[in-house]
Order: structure tokens, then C-alpha cells, then sequence
């Protein structure tokens, strides 16, 4: 949703909405009438057959029925998007949901130092062959699915410039930044997980050291099932 949306209030959102179900739509299951008709919700004045006062009566009636027998769960995912397009609008930081490969000691460098200051920053310094390192790539993978305002990152000992500092025998190596700033070393981080971990265990460990921002709300497909949805 656009900054000028949330200036213009009711108006502003109702044509968002109307947008965001019309693009929502799967085009081959809806029967063309409907997707004509949420074409005029779109965009009221595109009609050239009828009066807009006509047009607008003939949107609110079935727009009604419409969102009254099927559209409560797409209303309750535009509202998702408008929480998610809010928290970015409010500068909390960009958003992330994947584990990122860093290929040289300057792209290390350039994630640590240029990343927006509020993105915690979480490196995972690995190698081929390494015991623990395959599965925490695999936990961080998983984590940042769930924790889309961190920035995870992998990186071999190899490309970092630093080869002679992250030997064989201190990985894997796990580094948290944020803001330039160092706030988490730990070296053979295996070392404090059981033989078989898994991602809620990397999440548990960090967060005993109080490195991870609270999970981000996140309506599963049957919450807020009673809530109020005008």
C-alpha cells in the first residue's frame, strides 16, 4: 500500500482492497462476470455502459454478497499485507527470508558495516566437510523463514580473508552484528549443541544470549477466524 493511501483513510483503503482482490483472484476459476465486476470495483469510471451511480449500486450489492460468503480469508491476508507494508513504512528495517551466500570478505565487510542499522546480522562461517556445518546451514535456513527482519548469511572460512583465523578446528563459527557492532563470537558452536540439533535449538541458544528480536505476528490460516473483518 502506498504512502498516500494511508494519508487519504477509508476511501484510500477500500480501493486498495478492491485492488488487492481483484490481482488476488485466480482468473481461470472465477467466472467472467465476477471478474468483470471486481474490474469495476477496481475502477469504477472505466465503465462506459451504465452511470457511475448505477455502477457503484450494482458494486455494493454484490460486493457485499461476495465478501459475506468467500472473502473473509483474502481480507484477512490484505490486512496481513497492510501489517507487513506498515512495520516497513514505520522504518523497522527491510525484510529478509532466506539465507544468504556471501562470496568474498568484501561482500562480508559491506553486510556487517552498510546494512540498515536496525538489521541484526547473523554469519554463519562454514566449509565443505566440516561436522555441523551442513545442518546449521540447514537450521539457519529454517530460521530465517521465521525471522524475516534478520539478515542470515553464510560465508566459507576460505573466502573470507581470514582463512588462518577460522581453521578447520573453530568451525562451524557463528557471528552476530548488528549496527556494525560485534555482539555475538561463538566459535565450534556445535560445541554447545547436542550431537543431532535442529533449528529450534539454534533459536533457543541465541536466544539465551538475548540475540534474537521477537517472532514477528504471523496469522496462521484459521486465526482471527471470528474477528471482525469490516
Amino acid at each position: 500500500m502506498t504512502k498516500k493511501h494511508w494519508i487519504l483513510g477509508p476511501k484510500g483503503v477500500i480501493h486498495d482492497w478492491r485492488k488487492f482482490k481483484l490481482e488476488s483472484e485466480d482468473h481461470e476459476s472465477v467466472p467472467s462476470n465476477k471478474r468483470e465486476l471486481l474490474r469495476q470495483m477496481s475502477n469504477p469510471k472505466s465503465s462506459n455502459d451504465e452511470t457511475r451511480e448505477t455502477v457503484i449500486h450494482k458494486m455494493s450489492v454484490q460486493e457485499y454478497e461476495m465478501i459475506k460468503e468467500e472473502d473473509e480469508s483474502c481480507l484477512r491476508k490484505y490486512r496481513r499485507q497492510c501489517m507487513q507494508e506498515m512495520h516497513e513504512h514505520l522504518s523497522f528495517g527491510p525484510k529478509f527470508d532466506a539465507l544468504f551466500e556471501l562470496d568474498s570478505g568484501e561482500a562480508f565487510l559491506d553486510v556487517i558495516e552498510k546494512e540498515h542499522r536496525l538489521t541484526l546480522v547473523v554469519v554463519h562461517i562454514y566449509d565443505d566437510g566440516i561436522r555441523g556445518c551442513d545442518a546449521l546451514n540447514n537450521c539457519l535456513t529454517c530460521l530465517a523463514a521465521e525471522y524475516s527482519t534478520v539478515k542470515f548469511c553464510r560465508i566459507r572460512a576460505s573466502a573470507t580473508g581470514a582463512g588462518e583465523r577460522f581453521s578447520d578446528d573453530v568451525l562451524p563459527a557463528l557471528l552476530v552484528y548488528k549496527a556494525g557492532e560485534l555482539l555475538g563470537n561463538f566459535m565450534s558452536i556445535t560445541k554447545h549443541l547436542n550431537e543431532e540439533f535442529f533449528a529450534m535449538d539454534v533459536e533457543n541458544f541465541l536466544n539465551e544470549y538475548g540475540l534474537l528480536p521477537e517472532k514477528e505476528f504471523a496469522a496462521g490460516p484459521d486465526e482471527d477466524e471470528n474477528a471482525d473483518v469490516e
